[in-house]
């Protein structure tokens, strides 16, 4: 199948966007609504973040991806605890995304290093308590109204956004890379 404004088939635009990715991940402690799930995987894309983990079994709803899961390196890992000993294999750098937890550092103040894995959790329980201790740090994304959260997708879009201003802010390029230096850390 042809990609309509490129005239390349699908895993050739995968391996062009694989260029351009960001080192950055996201991992998603299982959403409860499955459409959160998939409209984090489309915001993903618009930053091209390396790839998404999504911890847990639950289900997600591809249509809210509006295709763009078809791009992007969605991993699977079936627990908290397969997730952890992913993070430790792999030397992830853990940046969770909670208000409610203590030592909670604000985004605006936050490190957010070039290859963080920014974890965000579920909308009843959020973040895993497990992935909280293992993280850098606990960041909140500051609130001024009364209700108690962001919808996930939208907490996970403004990180993002603030992942990439402070580096384009600066003067960063997208500057493409050989496919092989980024490739996933996993399969899909």
């Amino acid at each position: 199948m042809k990609v309509p404004p490129f005239g390349m088939d699908r895993s050739e635009v995968r391996g062009e966007l694989d260029r351009l990715r960001h080192p950055f991940r996201i991992a998603v402690d299982r959403a409860k609504n499955p459409f959160n799930i998939g409209a984090i995987i489309r915001t993903a894309h618009s930053f091209l973040a390396r790839e998404v983990i999504l911890i847990g079994t639950e289900p997600w709803y591809q249509r809210a991806a509006m295709g763009m899961q078809r791009y992007e390196h969605i991993v699977e890992v079936p627990s908290t605890s397969a997730f952890l000993e992913l993070a430790e294999q792999q030397s992830y750098r853990l940046f969770a995304f909670e208000k409610d937890a203590p030592e909670v550092v604000g985004l605006w103040e936050s490190e957010l290093p070039e290859e963080a894995v920014m974890v965000f959790g579920n909308e009843d329980r959020g973040v895993s308590p497990r992935i909280l201790e293992a993280a850098e740090q606990v960041v909140s994304i500051p609130m001024y109204g009364i209700n108690h959260s962001y919808p996930i997708a939208i907490a996970a879009g403004m990180a993002m956004a603030e992942w990439a201003r402070r580096r384009y802010a600066q003067g960063r390029l997208v500057v493409p890379h050989p496919a092989e230096d980024l490739a996933p850390s996993s399969t899909e």
